[in-house]
């Protein structure tokens, strides 16, 4: 029996009184429980985690609808946000909304089991894709930054890397330490939306951790949600803080506040090399994201609006003395690796020359993940009660008890993972593992074990959803590293299969110019419609990631092929 609310059951309340509650600017929050304010749960869903994303307890700016790396937007504009909302909550099962580049364009006619939101963020013809020409629009009010999954809406606050980063330093930790990261220090750069994953992804995988920012704030909201143990101002005490760590074995993260540039240069003058030495600050937008070295933040926002080419000019430069200290610690024993920010690029336009002497950590630990179609799976507890997604993290042992590396970042996550927002949880599971976990968390609706629908999502950054040559696809086997017809595919395919929405964005992770990628959610609400799209779509979403590196020659994603019927 579906039991699952439906808006007879309920009072909804008009668009006005919706808004007022749940979004007025720059205040949003996702109504929790079973109450349905849209017409329908595929809509509410759409609804509610488009609100999470841009509520305070996950968006790094709200008044600005910015979500997450210095300027990825959910919306373009305010009153784009307000019109977003209003379609959704009349939008019908037989309608899609148009969204381009965080503006709603119209509707189409289309059925019950196809996408109820299309979304295409920040895309541009190739010859037209430099930050120029996007500036240039977005200064105008013509378009807006959609990163990855802030302009998809299925953005779920710093837990949302958070296993990928752990992914990559444990797979880091087996190739060059016999996989045991005690008595290690790993430092980087960036505590931001992406980068704030870094301390406790470092210190669940075992190493002592030190992370530095120049923006206070950043590092004082890991400190809130038990992403970082500890946050100083002074240099002398992180070292101390980290270096007693590292020695003892302790599992100590250090946030502290200064530019990264300056911070390893200390290191480097004090003879302390990382073990493990790699960044995540918004290097992919040199103008807006990067902070340039040898001023303060507050001066950075100034110049960055009064003389912008200056500013870039000035942040190339910047990353290319950051990269090149990097290169000096790589030199000397460090275990270096850029973690897709771009750096490396924009550091050789700055400069230097060897900036691609770093290896990129996709080649390097992730992809033979990719070609078993595993990647960032996702979801999302709309009741907005902590108890269903412990429901869900059981289930799941249950339905994988054989999948020990699950069960015990299942086990770690439930103890230190503070929740941003919405319930949220994200685990890596591979091509059969999520069609599975869609139909039972589908089964935990309709018998009422959760209280609400599920929403079931993952990063763009997947095994085959992504061409992205300096991150993703850097060094494929057959040299296909820019062909995004992949991409394209998976969009074609999930929108096909009968996502509940689904995106296609430029520029998200490494900037305007280099990658492209797709995203999409499904909803898991106890019907037989829900089952259906659930089989369509969990399938063909990581199918994609072997049918790409087979198709590449990798013989890992080939044997898979095999082993799953997908060989033409």
């Amino acid at each position: 029996m579906n039991k699952t609310p439906s808006a007879s059951q309920t009072a909804r309340l008009t668009v006005e009184q919706f808004l007022q509650e749940y979004a007025s600017h720059p205040t949003y929050t996702p109504p929790p429980g079973t109450e349905l304010h849209a017409k329908n749960w595929q809509a509410e869903a759409a609804l509610r985690m488009f609100l999470n994303n841009l509520s305070k307890e996950v968006a790094e700016a709200p008044a600005e609808l910015v979500v997450y790396g210095g300027t990825g937007q959910a919306a373009r504009t305010p009153e784009d946000a307000r019109k977003i909302i209003e379609v959704l909550l009349e939008l019908e099962e037989d309608e899609s909304l148009l969204v381009q580049s965080g503006k709603p364009v119209g509707r189409v006619r289309t059925h019950p089991e196809a996408p109820r939101v299309m979304i295409a963020n920040s895309n541009l013809v190739p010859h037209w894709a430099t930050w120029e020409h996007f500036n240039d629009l977005r200064k105008r009010g013509l378009i807006m930054y959609g990163q990855m999954t802030a302009g998809s809406w299925i953005y779920i606050g710093t837990q949302g890397i958070l296993q990928g980063t752990y992914e990559t330093f444990v797979a880091c930790g087996e190739k060059h330490f016999n996989g045991n990261l005690r008595h290690k220090l790993l430092v980087s750069g960036g505590l931001g939306g992406m980068g704030g994953a870094q301390p406790l992804a470092a210190t669940m995988a075992g190493a002592t951790f030190l992370g530095v920012d120049v923006d206070p704030e950043r590092i004082k909201k890991r400190l809130d949600t038990r992403y970082v143990h500890k946050m100083t101002t002074d240099y002398q005490e992180a070292k101390q803080w980290v270096l007693e760590a590292k020695e003892k074995g302790e599992a100590l993260s250090v946030g502290l506040v200064g530019h990264i540039g300056d911070v390893l240069e200390r290191l480097l003058q004090d003879n302390i090399i990382p073990d493990i030495l790699t960044d995540q600050t918004s290097a992919h937008d040199p103008l807006n994201g990067y902070v340039a070295d040898g001023i303060s933040l507050a001066e950075a926002r100034s110049l960055r609006a009064s003389a912008p080419d200056r500013y870039k000019q000035r942040s190339l430069k910047s990353m290319a003395r950051h990269v090149g200290i990097m290169l000096q610690m790589q030199s000397r024993g460090s275990k270096v690796f850029d973690y897709g920010n771009n750096l490396r690029e924009f550091a050789q336009q700055g400069g230097e020359k060897n900036a691609f002497q770093i290896p990129g950590f996709v080649p390097e630990y992730i992809r033979p993940l990719f070609c078993e179609g595993k990647g960032p799976f996702r979801w999302a507890a709309l009741s907005g009660d902590p108890e269903d997604i412990r429901v869900t993290d059981e289930a799941l042992k249950k339905l994988f008890p054989e999948n020990r590396h699950m069960i015990r970042w299942l086990n770690e996550a439930e103890e230190k993972v503070a929740f941003q927002g919405l319930p949220c949880r994200i685990c890596w599971l591979g091509m059969g593992e999520r069609e599975k976990a869609g139909l039972l968390f589908n089964q935990l609706v309709r018998e009422g074990k959760v209280k609400a629908p599920i929403v079931i999502g993952r990063d763009h950054l997947d095994c085959g959803s992504v061409a992205s040559p300096y991150r993703e696809t850097e060094g494929m086997k057959d040299g296909t590293d820019a062909v995004s017809d992949w991409p394209l595919l998976n969009l074609m395919a999930n929108t096909g299969g009968g996502a509940t929405w689904v995106s296609f964005h430029h520029g998200g992770g490494v900037g305007i110019g280099y990658s492209q990628h797709a995203g999409m959610v499904i909803l898991a609400d106890g019907t037989e419609r829900a089952e259906r799209c659930l089989r369509r779509v969990l399938f063909n979403d990581p199918a994609l990631g072997i049918f790409r590196h087979a198709d590449a020659g990798y013989e890992s994603a080939q044997e898979n092929a095999e082993k799953f019927g997908l060989n033409l």
